[in-house]
């Protein structure tokens, strides 16, 4: 009788620390998604030839904290037409900078920008319904002009304009799926 009680009494224990185990992998857990990584899937051609459709980015959420996006930033952000999905980007254009998206090219602050570090440079990046043809937009403060880089297949602040700060969900940090693409997002990944 003794034996089956220290028996049940180690099952009970067992299982209490199991219990405990499982709680704690389950608060870091959560911990870690709500406020420092969460993953995200890339969906559609957007962002093509830079990342692909159904690659998996690790988003980095602590980062924009200590200091503001920058131009040439990969962000993941709530997309304005419907803040249910979220969307990746390239920023190109940063609070108080003037846009200008003329002859197939983009200027900021009246000076072609460079975008050899991210895109081939016979592509051409047209217009849209907000960033008009050789019209000069100035970008409020605290939002930010975005694009994908697949010029001809995004839709972006070209069409509805930019992103404000409280929508950018993080920075992509981490590609690590498929694993052969395993590494770390690089702002400028054709220099």
């Amino acid at each position: 009788m003794e034996n089956e009680n220290n028996l049940l009494r180690r099952l009970w224990l067992w299982f209490l620390d199991f219990v405990e185990t499982i709680v704690i992998a389950l608060a870091i857990f959560v911990v870690v998604y709500r406020f420092l990584f969460q993953p995200h899937q890339v969906k559609g051609s957007s962002m093509y030839d830079n990342f692909h459709d159904g690659e998996y980015l690790l988003t980095d959420k602590v980062d924009y904290r200590f200091h503001s996006p920058e131009r040439g930033d990969v962000v993941v952000f709530k997309a304005p037409q419907n803040e249910d999905y979220d969307y990746i980007k390239r920023i190109i254009a940063l609070p108080g900078e003037q846009i200008k998206i003329e002859s197939g090219r983009v200027f900021i602050n009246n000076q072609t920008l460079d975008e050899s570090g991210y895109l081939d440079p016979n592509i051409t990046t047209h217009p849209g319904a907000y960033a008009k043809e050789g019209q000069n937009l100035t970008i409020p403060s605290d939002q930010y002009f975005v694009m994908g880089d697949n010029r001809s297949n995004s839709s972006d602040s070209r069409e509805w304009g930019p992103v404000p700060t409280f929508n950018i969900v993080g920075r992509a940090w981490v590609r690590y799926w498929p694993i052969n693409e395993l590494g770390v997002v690089d702002k400028y990944p054709k220099d």
